[in-house]
């Protein structure tokens, strides 16, 4: 089955790193993926732009309306995510500890039906 590893943070906390933190970090997100990759478990995955990069379409009464930025203010911003395939919830949560992230949301995905076509 396959999983969405959602990650949250804040992003004045990411943007105050230095030089130096930022490659701490990469190196541990590349150990991560490189141990996802050997157990066959990776999937895909994506660091976003910054939340203030965001467009957000709204639908309502039939009328579509187009803002700028994220939805809501908050102080924790959806960052990225991995897509990983588990065998169930037990085997992603314990993917998913391994992950150098405060704040890692877990969510199976849903198979989408055959178009046929």
């Amino acid at each position: 089955m396959e999983y969405a590893l959602l990650i949250y943070g804040d992003e004045k906390v990411w943007a105050s790193r230095d030089e130096e933190q930022g490659r701490d970090n990469n190196v541990r997100h590349e150990r991560f993926a490189g141990m996802l990759a050997r157990r066959d478990a990776m999937r895909g995955g994506k660091q976003l732009a910054l939340a203030s990069s965001a467009t957000t379409l709204r639908h309502s009464d039939g009328d579509v309306s187009i803002t700028d930025g994220p939805f809501a203010e908050t102080a924790e911003v959806f960052g990225g995510f991995y897509l990983i395939e588990a065998a169930d919830l037990d085997a992603a949560i314990a993917l998913a500890k391994e992950l150098p992230e405060g704040v890692v949301e877990i969510r199976p995905i849903v198979p989408m039906a055959e178009s046929g076509s």
